[in-house]
Formats: C-alpha cells, sequence, structure tokens
C-alpha cells in the first residue's frame, strides 16, 4: 500500500468528519477486506480479457457494502480500468431505465488519472490519439485541418465498426464532435458529447450538425454502453466496472416497477456472459432482504437462480469466487483497527500531542463507548465512531493544546445525527420488524385467551 499524500488524507478525513465514506483512498484504513483480493483480482482480469463478469454483494447495515465497492474499484483503477458508481434510485436512476445508468454512468465515471470529468478526458485523448495515426500515415497534410479531420471521421467509423452496425448514431456523435472542434465550435462538440452522455435538453440544431435525432432512449444506452468500452480499450484501458448501488431500493416501488428492475438485473446478467459487453464488470449491492425476501430476487424466479449461493453455516467458511458474497459486520477488535489507522492518517501540524493524547486506550474507550450507545451493535457503530473520533477527539486536540479527551470529553448523541438504522440500535425508534413482532405476539396472545 502506498504512502497517502496530504491532499488524499485530507480528502479521507472531510468525509469521515462529515460521516460520509471517502471516494478514495479506503485502501488507506480498509480493514478484513483482504480474503477477497484474489477471487476480486481474478474477475477483474477475466474482465480485462474481454469477458464480462458479474458479482452481487449483500450485508446488511453497517456490513460496509458502499465501502467494499469503493474499495473494488480502487483496485480496479490500479489496474487499468475505468471505473462508475451509480446510486439506485426509482426517482432519479430507475434500474430499469438504461438511458439513466448510461447517464449517471459517465457523469461519475473515474480513471486513475481522472477523479472527475473523465469522459471528456478520453475522448479528448482518443481524438488526439487518431489524430497522430492519420497524421502519421503521412496520406495528408496535417496543416489542412479539414482533411485531417475527414481522415480521422473514416478512421473512427473503422475502429467502431462494430458498434456503428447497430448504433450508428454513437460513431456519428463523435464524428460530428470532432470535426466541431477543428473548426472552432467548441459550443456544438460540448453539445455532441453532452448528447454521447445521455443529457437532456441538447438542442436540435446541434443534434442536426451530426445527423442525429431524438434523445438516448434504452436500447441505445446498451449499444453506448459497448461503444464506451470499445473506446476506452483502444486508449489503453483494459474494461469497465460498473457499480449499481442500493439495489435493495426496488423493492419499494410499485409492482410493475419492481418487476421490470427484476428483470433489468437478470438480463444484464445474460447479456454480460453472452459477450454482449466485453471488458465489463458489474457490482451490485443490496441487503439480505433484497435477496431473501419476497419483495426482492425471489420474485423472478430466473433471477433467483443465477444468483443462489449455499452459504457455508460459518460465515468464515464462504467462497470469496462465487457470484453472490455476503459481508459480515465489524466485530470490536476492528473497528479499534481501524480507528487507530484513521489516526494514524490524521493531517496534523502537532504529531506528539496527537500521539501523546490519542492513544490506543483512548480509541479503544470511544468505540467501546459509541458501541454501548447504539445497544451494543458493533456493526451499526463504524459511521458515528470515526465521525466523532475525527471531529469530537483529533480535531479538538490538533486546535487545542490544552484539551485532553479523557479529562474533558464526554460521548452524547443526538437523535438528529443518527440514521434509522443507528436510532433503532440506540433504542430511541423501533424498527417495523419489532413493531410486527409486537402485533403477532399480541394476536397470539388474544387467541389463547
Amino acid at each position: 500500500m502506498s504512502q497517502a499524500t496530504l491532499l488524499r488524507r485530507r480528502e479521507i478525513i472531510e468525509a469521515l468528519r462529515r460521516g460520509t465514506v471517502p471516494r478514495r483512498g479506503l485502501e488507506q484504513f480498509a480493514v478484513g477486506l483482504s480474503r477477497f483480493e484474489q477471487a476480486i483480482d481474478l474477475e477483474i482480469e477475466a474482465a480485462a480479457a474481454g469477458r464480462g463478469s458479474f458479482k452481487a454483494v449483500r450485508g446488511d447495515y453497517g456490513t460496509g457494502k458502499t465501502f467494499f465497492v469503493r474499495w473494488l474499484q480502487h483496485r480496479a483503477r490500479q489496474l487499468g480500468f475505468a471505473t462508475a458508481e451509480v446510486q439506485i434510485s426509482e426517482n432519479d436512476t430507475p434500474l430499469y431505465r438504461m438511458e439513466t445508468i448510461y447517464r449517471r454512468a459517465l457523469e461519475g465515471l473515474q480513471t486513475q488519472e481522472w477523479e472527475s470529468g473523465a469522459f471528456r478526458a478520453l475522448i479528448d485523448r482518443w481524438f488526439f490519439t487518431l489524430e497522430d495515426e492519420v497524421i502519421s500515415q503521412g496520406k495528408v497534410d496535417q496543416n489542412n485541418a479539414d482533411a485531417v479531420a475527414a481522415q480521422v471521421g473514416t478512421l473512427l467509423e473503422q475502429r467502431l465498426a462494430s458498434i456503428s452496425a447497430n448504433h450508428p448514431q454513437f460513431a456519428a456523435a463523435l464524428r460530428g464532435c470532432h470535426r466541431a472542434r477543428t473548426q472552432g465550435d467548441l459550443a456544438t462538440a460540448d453539445g455532441l458529447l453532452a448528447w454521447l452522455m445521455a443529457q437532456p435538453n441538447v438542442s436540435a440544431s446541434i443534434k442536426g450538425s451530426a445527423g442525429l435525432k431524438g434523445d438516448v432512449d434504452h436500447r441505445g444506452a446498451g449499444g453506448f454502453f459497448r461503444g464506451l468500452l470499445a473506446v476506452l480499450q483502444q486508449i489503453g484501458r483494459k474494461g469497465l466496472v460498473l457499480v449499481l448501488d442500493e439495489v435493495e431500493t426496488i423493492q419499494r416501488v410499485r409492482a410493475d416497477s419492481r418487476e421490470k428492475s427484476l428483470n433489468a438485473i437478470r438480463q444484464l446478467i445474460d447479456e454480460l456472459y453472452d459477450g454482449r459487453y466485453p471488458g465489463l464488470y458489474v457490482v451490485i449491492t443490496g441487503t439480505p432482504q433484497f435477496f431473501d425476501g419476497p419483495q426482492g430476487v425471489k420474485r423472478l424466479p430466473p433471477l433467483a437462480q443465477r444468483l443462489h449461493v449455499d452459504f457455508a453455516a460459518d460465515a468464515k467458511f464462504d467462497s470469496s469466487r462465487a457470484g453472490q458474497i455476503r459481508l459480515q459486520p465489524f466485530d470490536t477488535e476492528k473497528l479499534c483497527i481501524v480507528g487507530m489507522k484513521v489516526r494514524d492518517l490524521y493531517p496534523t501540524e502537532h504529531p506528539e500531542r496527537i500521539a501523546s493524547k490519542v492513544t490506543d486506550e483512548v480509541v479503544r474507550g470511544l468505540a467501546s463507548s459509541v458501541v454501548g450507545r447504539l445497544g451494543g451493535k458493533v456493526g451499526v457503530a463504524p459511521r458515528v465512531f470515526l465521525k466523532r473520533l475525527v471531529g469530537d477527539v483529533l480535531d479538538r486536540v490538533e486546535e487545542h493544546a490544552e484539551f485532553n479527551p479523557t479529562a474533558h470529553y464526554n460521548l452524547a448523541l443526538d437523535p438528529n445525527e443518527l440514521t434509522p438504522e443507528e436510532r433503532v440500535a440506540a433504542g430511541i425508534e423501533r424498527s417495523v420488524d419489532d413493531i410486527e413482532l409486537e402485533l403477532r405476539d399480541k394476536l397470539v396472545s388474544n387467541e389463547r385467551s
């Protein structure tokens, strides 16, 4: 593991201070994921070899699903992949609307070099690569922009021939974008790139400049994903890791939307293994209820068959190579180790003060207090624990020389800062399951009487 830069350490700490999972740098304080490394790397390598791959990750709240998929994305970027993470939402990103998945994926596309705006940067690099190839052939005058653009357009079509056969608009948009750039019409070039990213409200005149009509639809988005994979591979990227996070949200939508979403997952799995998306590695995350409950995967038997895994009675014997893997909650020891790693990452101008006042014992004491306030449920504690470690302890020790956490700090949790799951664990409110159990017990009691 490489040493994080000061900028990266500040980014990590700022995210934890807000109570969120950092987008990058998770490898710096990951604990308990080493058992997945070999299997994940093998699956990433399979995708790099031109095959499609699929992984389902299950876990209750607090098992670190978001942490896991961001750690996985980091490994993929190190191995030459682009990555994209899409949060599934019925209103913003319904699972059955491929065009919306495609748009969100391109908006959040990342590579090892670019944390944001990666799609536009990659297209720029691809254009430069094509231009260099055309000029190196010596068949056109490099000072003749129109001639170079025409040859680049021809080469572009050749490179995307397999995509253009079924989805000619993908290549047409890129060709029009390049032509507009060479003519200095940056507004049109940007508009065509926006259309290629499935952004709405691109003007008819901009689309007309490249012979395009309408917007990217569900069917077109599948072809555009294949076009994206082709472009990525032509500029040296090995493929794309696409994370579909929180798919369990489809359990709460209307029945017709839920059925379409489940079928979309089934269809995506089949198309991946049929070779329609070479170089694409799709990862979905969901709760156990989604995989096992009546409103989730089991509603579509063909999907349930594809995702079924006979888990071992003891989770330590689970196979990390299975199509579906389960994450286990933290135990107290792992929670403390993470806390110590975060303390050591904390960017400070007073390292001696941090070392002397935020000792291992202080970290363990805070972890124990947070877990205790959350009903002893360690799996629910990481977010609150790390937020308090950074904001209440490390920040105060850094800013105030006289502050001593063992003497001046007492943990208090405000219900407003807790998620619903954390409030249930703290005993502030009951879960739906608790209410149903209570009602069932009363019914049984009435029947007996």
